[in-house]
């Protein structure tokens, strides 16, 4: 299984394979893409790249399970930017076969092109040490705004699930999607849709089913929006077979997906005596079962190298633990795999969980593999651990207390979940079954940032002095990440890329850091600074900012109206309390009105205050909910104004006589 982030790693540099892409030869397009083009087109903004005409998928199933797909696409481009629509990449391996690809183009004046299988250019996945999985990738010419692009592609496998997924939604609008279903006799099928009105499928002949839609609305990315495949339109099929061997394909439950999986992972988990040697190693000194647990978690995250294997049913299917201890390199399942093994040597039971990396993606209406890339594990805390540390928890009814821990994310310790998985769905796979989890959200004191000052304004509006972070969960693991990075002095520019944003003129005078690599603890950073100009001075009037350093508020309300919920990436609490000792001669005229609002899913509350010739300013935001449906977009709009209004606010000093 393969994250989102570990997918980037298929991009390939669109230059250079336009530049190895050969001519392309006249002939005519087919009737499919010429029918398509002479489509009349509604009206859209202006800024639409490209409209896909055509979206056309076609599923021919055989008696013993083989299926055959056929896809046809049309674009038509409306700007410069949609010319990256003319590469087309297609993957394969020894299972999904590709049998045919070609491409062509229709130019408003001139001849057709057309361009074939044997002017792709062939590659392999380069970020797996081992893969069967290929791309070909074909560069169709021509794609130049008021033309008309199109490709069809064939493709056979075997699947291990009888499913598909349609998207027939995209960031592009569509003009029309199609999706058709060619079953045997005696096969019957059901469909689940997404984010989108049922369609009743319509029976062509025989056991053939067409769905169609037209009109289908682009899918508006915006900032701080979920996934868009997470509200993006979309259908999933399930085909169930009369025949008694092909039965166990045709899965409908969660619970019958966790039995299939548990069926591939039988015997990866055995311990060999070298797994069991370093148990002991690790575990021996320990004093607690809980830093038993902690040591096997760490090694696992560490110890253990990240490599993908992607080789036929390797995707799903985890390697032995012996060839991972041995190796001490695997992916995900199989980090999962050699922990759950380790941990069973200290009696400690621990179950798989197929998850998705980016929240929201997994519907819980649709049981399918396709709907993961990744796996964590839930380990089965024994009564006496306590869990007062431990915040990726869940109580579940038969199994006690579940602790949920990402072996394959380095900077996120035992005890935390990755941002990205909380509040998502997962898969638990016990000998029982599948089980649909909700994974636990972490409290917002599990996530701090708590930064305070100590500062000093000149009469001429230097601002000089001492910053201290003190960081956990999140805000600790995203900085820990930015810092390790980067090697030596270049670690330096972490900072002061940050500054940048709130100070000008300034120099950056030190900087230390502490815990940098040990992950479990604290992260502490001090930083000093001078600032010049920071005040500005009218007269006899100086208008200084109390709030340094620090952004809490946001413009992604802005603008165009939402289209999507909004979401924050975890929940969190941060504080800022800034001390600015004033200039002598100065003494305070005006403060700004302090700030006090909580909407539900954030609360943000300021105030300020003078102490002899001290300038406080504290603050406290807090977010204790990561989903903002669109119901309350409003409500998100005017909390990012008044924290705005609040970060620019000016205290007013005058000089005495």
């Amino acid at each position: 299984m393969k994250t989102a982030r570990e997918m980037a790693g298929r991009a390939f540099l669109v230059l250079a394979v336009f530049a190895l892409a050969p001519a392309a030869s006249p002939a005519a397009a087919p009737e499919w893409l010429r029918a398509a083009a002479r489509d009349t087109l509604p009206t859209y903004p202006a800024d639409t790249v490209a409209v896909l005409l055509l979206d056309e998928t076609v599923v021919t199933v055989e008696d013993n399970g083989r299926m055959k797909t056929t896809v046809r696409r049309a674009f038509k481009i409306l700007r410069p930017e949609g010319r990256g629509l003319a590469r087309v990449a297609i993957f394969f391996n020894k299972n999904r076969k590709l049998l045919s690809m070609k491409g062509w183009a229709i130019p408003r004046t001139g001849k057709d092109y057309e361009v074939k299988e044997k002017d792709a250019v062939e590659f392999g996945e380069h970020e797996d040490l081992y893969s069967d999985v290929r791309s070909k990738v074909l560069v169709i010419p021509a794609a130049d705004p008021g033309n008309v692009i199109g490709y069809e592609y064939e493709q056979e496998h075997q699947p291990y699930v009888f499913e598909d997924r349609w998207f027939f939604q995209q960031p592009l609008p569509v003009r029309r999607a199609r999706m058709v279903v060619q079953l045997p006799s005696g096969w019957e099928f059901k469909d689940v849709w997404m984010n989108h009105p049922p369609q009743q499928a319509k029976q062509s002949s025989g056991n053939n089913w067409v769905w169609e839609i037209a009109d289908i609305a682009a899918v508006k990315v915006q900032p701080e929006m979920p996934p868009w495949r997470a509200v993006a339109g979309w259908m999933a099929v399930r085909y169930f077979s009369p025949r008694p061997d092909l039965a166990h394909k045709g899965l409908a439950t969660w619970k019958e997906m966790g039995a299939w999986y548990n069926s591939l992972t039988q015997g990866r988990r055995n311990a060999t005596p070298e797994i069991k040697q370093k148990v002991f190693e690790l575990t021996s000194a320990q004093p607690t079962a809980l830093d038993k647990i902690a040591a096997l978690a760490a090694f696992s995250q560490r110890d253990v190298r990240y490599v993908s294997i992607q080789i036929g049913i390797g995707g799903y299917q985890p390697h032995n633990a012996a060839d991972i201890f041995r190796n001490r390199y695997g992916d995900c399942k199989d980090k999962a795999t050699l922990l759950s093994a380790m941990l069973n040597e200290i009696g400690v039971q621990s179950y798989y969980v197929v998850i998705h990396s980016e929240r929201g993606v997994v519907s819980p209406e649709f049981p399918g593999i396709s709907n993961f890339d990744h796996m964590i594990l839930a380990i089965r805390l024994p009564d006496d651990v306590p869990d007062t540390t431990l915040y990726s928890i869940t109580k579940h009814e038969k199994l006690g207390r579940l602790l949920f821990f990402d072996p394959t994310n380095s900077m996120t310790p035992l005890g935390y979940l990755p941002t990205y998985l909380q509040a998502g769905h997962g898969l638990m796979v016990t000998d029982e079954g599948g089980e649909l989890l909700t994974m636990p959200l972490q409290p917002p004191q599990t996530n701090r940032l708590y930064r305070t000052g100590k500062l000093q304004l000149s009469s001429s509006g230097e601002l000089s002095g001492e910053i201290q972070e003190v960081r956990w969960g999140s805000p600790a693991i995203s900085r820990r990440g930015q810092f390790l990075a980067r090697k030596g002095e270049d670690r330096q520019k972490v900072l002061e890329n940050f500054l940048t944003g709130f100070l000008s003129g300034f120099l950056l005078t030190g900087a230390t850091a502490e815990n940098l690599e040990a992950h479990d603890k604290t992260l502490v950073l001090r930083y000093s600074f001078a600032a010049s100009n920071y005040a500005k001075r009218a007269g006899n009037l100086m208008m200084v900012r109390p709030r340094v350093l620090g952004n809490k508020s946001s413009d992604v309300m802005e603008g165009e109206e939402r289209a999507h919920p909004a979401e924050f990436d975890s929940a969190s609490l941060e504080t800022d309390t800034f001390e600015i000792t004033l200039p002598p001669g100065y003494q305070l005229d005006e403060l700004p009105p302090p700030v006090d609002v909580d909407y539900g899913f954030a609360a943000y509350r300021s105030k300020f205050e003078v102490q002899g010739n001290v300038l406080r300013y504290h603050r406290e935001y807090t977010v204790k909910e990561v989903k903002v449906p669109t119901a309350r977009l409003a409500d998100l709009k005017k909390f990012y104004r008044q924290i705005s209004a609040d970060e620019r606010a000016s205290a007013v000093l005058t000089r005495s006589p």
